[in-house]
């Protein structure tokens, strides 16, 4: 059965999306851009800070569904830049110490809202 996850501590959906959809022990959380949810504005600074917003995001969403970090079994990281790919990739992996997930990394033309990194997650239940 399909459950759709909200919560405040992330930003709302722009479009006709849900933060997330859990399935049979399955999280899947939408592409999370850096958005601070107490403002609803890109967060200020470079990729480092819109790095670290996206995660702590993605974090909100794990934690409403009752998943963590450790459950992650998949990312997709989209760059508006990839020579980003370093510094976003520092941040990124400050958050996977131990065991990180599989991932895949692009470099895209536009993101919305001219965000510089947008990232979507797959997490399970073992």
């Amino acid at each position: 059965m399909k459950k759709v996850i909200h919560t405040e501590n992330a930003p709302k959906a722009v479009g006709p999306y849900s933060q997330a959809i859990e399935t049979n022990g399955i999280l899947f959380i939408s592409g999370q851009i850096p958005i601070d949810p107490a403002t609803g504005k890109i967060v200020e600074g470079g990729i480092k800070e819109q790095t670290t917003q996206v995660m702590k995001n993605i974090g909100a969403i794990l934690k409403e569904a009752g998943y963590s970090y450790a459950e992650v079994v998949k990312s997709t990281c989209l760059l508006a830049d990839m020579a980003d790919f370093a510094a976003m990739n520092e941040i990124y992996g400050s958050y996977y110490p131990e065991n990180p997930p599989a991932r895949a990394a692009y470099g895209v033309v536009k993101l919305p809202l001219g965000a510089m990194v947008e990232i979507e997650t797959i997490a399970a239940k073992s």
